[in-house]
Parts: structure tokens; sequence; C-alpha cells
């Protein structure tokens, strides 16, 4: 509705200045006509080729260029009509106007200054009069200045509205979307960790007892009974790993932590700022909720690098340590005060998504930030997430 306001606006303006240009060009030809003055005919001429130009010329040049060209060449019927003896002021303001209002405001000066010289010399040829001609000109100059300058404004504020318009749609577009994405990989990765904590543990769980089982004096018959149910659980273990995984973030998809990592990574150096990945350690079994939480995690802190840093360099380290896993992001970009965190009023959900995420998983997660230096750790406790994988 206000879009389709703004360009209604931008029209009327538009429509009303190209009906005054038209309407000071009649003027012109209906003072020769009603003084029948000698030259009436070739005034009435000069008057429809003004017009024919300006129609032609009005709605369909854009290049600067050819608006110059079409300018030029209705400055030059205005000083013919002029010479021939017309009361071609009202042209000549009329001229003003278009180049208030259609070229940039220090060329358009230039030209208004040109316009009035002209029209002065031309009023003191045809006239003889020195004193009317220059008040005259100066006076149509001055008022043309300050209507051009009040469409001028007009123009520029509704075409800032409308590109204030059209980014607010374009802003509200992509946080539709990017809040759609989120929300459903939220959704998925909570789906996959109620998949792991429940069906998959019991399948888990029921394989083991089986197993256990066999190992036991059985009843005749059913040993291969037990057997089969083992089998079975084994094989809907496997098929819920599966599903995990296909819920799993993108990255991990056929692939291992560091590998996820290392495409993270790669695609963001493909900008301004040198990201690395450093993994320490011999890499070890993780729950998928845990890989899924690192790699979430990895990738908001190195967008933030990317958007916010302004960072030359990051390096991202994924550390396997005896009793717990590790990664830790590291920038050399200009800082942030980290109080915003614990600051209600700031716009600051991804990094507290970060935190709830890891305080989610029973892990720790710390940041520090100064000029040159940010770092954000993240720790997973092995022996707590490797009970629960089992």
């Amino acid at each position: 509705m206000v879009e389709e306001f703004s360009f209604a606006r931008i029209a009327r303006l538009r429509l009303g200045l190209h009906v005054l240009v038209v309407v000071l060009a009649l003027i012109v030809l209906l003072r020769a006509v009603l003084l029948s003055e000698a030259s009436a005919g070739w005034i009435g001429a000069l008057t429809a080729a003004f017009l024919v130009v300006y129609i032609v010329g009005a709605g369909s040049l854009r290049a600067p260029v050819a608006r110059f060209a079409w300018l030029g060449s209705l400055c030059a019927v205005w000083v013919a009509m002029a010479l021939l003896g017309a009361d071609a002021a009202y042209v000549s303001f009329g001229l003003i106007l278009l180049f208030m209002t259609e070229v940039p405001l220090i060329p358009a000066v230039s030209a208004v200054a040109a316009i009035t010289l002209v029209n002065a010399l031309i009023g003191v040829l045809t006239r003889g009069q020195w004193g009317g001609a220059l008040v005259g000109s100066l006076l149509g100059a001055v008022v043309g200045v300050v209507i051009g300058l009040g469409f001028r404004v007009l123009f520029h504020e509704t075409e800032r509205r409308q590109q204030l318009i059209e980014d607010l749609h374009h802003t509200r577009s992509e946080l539709a979307k990017t809040e759609r994405a989120a929300g459903e990989l939220a959704e998925r990765e909570r789906l996959a960790r109620e998949i792991h904590d429940t069906v998959a543990q019991g399948l888990s769980s029921i394989e083991m007892l089986l197993h256990a089982a066999e190992a036991e004096i059985l009843p005749p018959g059913a040993e291969g009974k037990i057997v089969m149910a083992r089998r079975t659980a084994s094989a809907g273990l496997a098929d819920t790993r599966r599903l995990i995984a296909a819920l799993s973030p993108a990255d991990l998809a056929g692939s291992s932590l560091v590998d996820a990592l290392s495409r993270v990574c790669e695609r963001a150096a493909a900008g301004t700022c040198d990201i690395r990945l450093l993994v320490e350690g011999p890499a070890v079994s993780l729950p998928m909720p845990v890989e899924s939480a690192l790699v979430r995690l990895g990738q908001g802190a190195v967008a933030n690098v990317m958007r916010h840093a302004d960072a030359h360099r990051a390096v991202v380290t994924l550390t396997y340590g005896p009793d717990a896993v590790h990664l830790d992001v590291v920038d050399d970009g200009h800082g942030f005060d980290v109080a915003i965190l614990d600051d209600s009023s700031t716009h600051n959900f991804g990094l507290k998504a970060m935190q709830a995420r890891v305080e989610q998983l029973s892990g720790q997660w710390t940041i520090e930030s100064e000029p040159g230096h940010t770092a954000m750790s993240v720790t997973f406790p092995l022996a707590h997430q490797q009970e629960e994988q089992q």
C-alpha cells in the first residue's frame, strides 16, 4: 500500500511538471496569435517542434548524455523562437525547471545562469531595454530555481522513502528466510537428539542385553530366537543412526567432524579473512548431538568473524583431550565489549543462542575480547558424552 502511494506520488509530481512546461510553451504560441505577430506561423511551427521534442524525450531518455542532448535541443528551439520575436521568456522558465529537476545541481545552476544571460541579451536585442530585460530575466531565474529546488526536494524525498521501503521489504524477506531456516535446523537437531536419546539408546540397550543372553544356558529353541531378536535390534539401531545422520547438519552428512569444520573454514576463507583449521589430539567418536553442536558453533563463530570482526586472520582449533573435546575460534579483529552478553537490551541473539546450545549439552562456553584479539572457547566433557552415547 505504501509502495503504491510512493509510485503514485512520483508520477503525479512528474505529470505536474510536464503539464506546466507544455502550458508555458502553448502560452508563447497563444500570445503570438493574439498579438498577430508577423512570425506567428514560424513561432507556431517552432512551438510544435518544441512540444514534439519534449514529449519524445521526457519519458524515454535516461542516460545522462542523452538527457543533456535533449535539453540542448529544447534550448536551441527556444533561442530560435526568441529571435523571431516571440515572448519566449515563458519557455525559458520551463527550461529552468527542467534543468533544476533533470540534471545534477551544479550543472543545473550553470545552465540556469547561461539561460538567464541569453534571455537578457535577447531581450536587449529585440526590445533594446537593458533594465527591464535584466530584471525580468533575473526574477524569472530566481523563481524558477526556487520552484525547481522544491520539485527536486520532493523527488529526492519520495525516492528516498521508496528506497527505504524496498530495503525494508528486502530485510523482512531475508529475516523471514533466516528465521525459517534456523527453525528448520533447530527442529532437525531436536529430533536427532530425541531419537538418539530414546530410540537409539533403547535399541542399543536391547542389543547388548540380547548379546549377553546368548552367552547363558537357554531352553531348546530359544537361542535362535534371541539371535534373530538381536539382529533385528541391530538392524533397527543402524537404521536409526542413519536417520539421525540425515537430520544432522549438511556439513556432517557422510563425513567426519573434522571434514565438516574444514568445509566451514574453506567456505569462509574465500573472503578477505584467512581462516585455518587446526586439529589436536587423536579423534574420538562423539555423540551426534555434540558433533552437530560443534559444527553449528563453528559456523556461527566463523560467520561472526566474517561479518563483524573485520579480521585478517582467524584460527579454528578442535582439540581432543583425554577427558574433554574443545573448540576454540580466535581472530585478530577489532573485538567488542563482552558486557553486552549481560545486557538484555542489546541485539546479540546469535551469541546467546550459541551459549544456550552449549549449556543444553552440559558443556562450558567462554568468550573474551579486546581490540586485536577475540577468542571463543567451547568444552564438552568426553566421559559424560561417552556414557550418553552408550
